[in-house]
């Protein structure tokens, strides 16, 4: 009789090499668009996003919390994802539709620096991606003013601890997130500033 413990944990150790290939071949992005909540969920539905992770980044605070201290960081999250399958410049063109980029005091009903748009690099050829996607909205409208910024990457600080709960909030307070989302606003504004560009649901 074949032992059952050692099928199992052969089976385990086959899925754990799987996803650590995936993971080995799997880059990231970094982007604040005011709520994490909303832009996990715009991210998530994305193909070839793997994971998609709330938190904060952009301030010289460590471990900042969100009931806490977290001042000069931007709620941003953490983008994971397959680049045989969605490019840099494919989440680029995800993310500028899917925020406000004219927006100085922060995203939607959100108001507030923690709330505010921003663009995180990595690297020069991120930098170099990221600003020629600004510069090609900005061009879009030419009398409007484009505030997100284009800022060297830092730490990323996940939402951890008894703070957890925000991550994947959509998925697991999905009538809270949609009340919250459809009286902020977001989808409207949206709608308004890109229309048929505009990825809502």
């Amino acid at each position: 009789m074949r032992n059952p413990t050692k099928k199992v944990l052969s089976g385990m150790l086959l899925l754990t090499s799987f996803f650590a290939m995936q993971n080995a071949f799997a880059d990231k992005a970094v982007l604040a668009g005011g709520c994490f909540w909303c832009m996990e969920a715009d991210f998530e539905k994305l193909e070839g996003v793997s994971e998609v992770i709330s938190g904060f980044t952009g301030g010289e605070i460590e471990n900042p919390t969100y009931r806490g201290n977290h001042q000069g960081h931007y709620e941003a999250v953490e983008i994971t994802y397959d680049p045989a399958v969605v490019s840099y410049q494919d989440i680029l063109d995800h993310y500028w539709v899917n925020i406000d980029p004219f927006d100085a005091r922060g995203q939607f009903c959100d108001k507030g620096s923690s709330y505010l748009s921003a663009v995180f690099v990595a690297n020069e050829q991120e930098r170099a991606l990221a600003e020629k996607s600004k510069q090609k909205v900005v061009a879009m409208f030419p009398e409007q003013t484009v505030v997100t910024p284009i800022l060297e990457a830092s730490i990323f600080y996940p939402i951890k601890g008894n703070e957890s709960g925000h991550q994947n909030y959509y998925k697991n307070n999905p009538i809270r997130y949609k009340a919250y989302r459809w009286n902020c606003g977001r989808d409207a504004r949206l709608k308004a500033i890109w229309g048929d560009m505009a990825t809502v649901h």
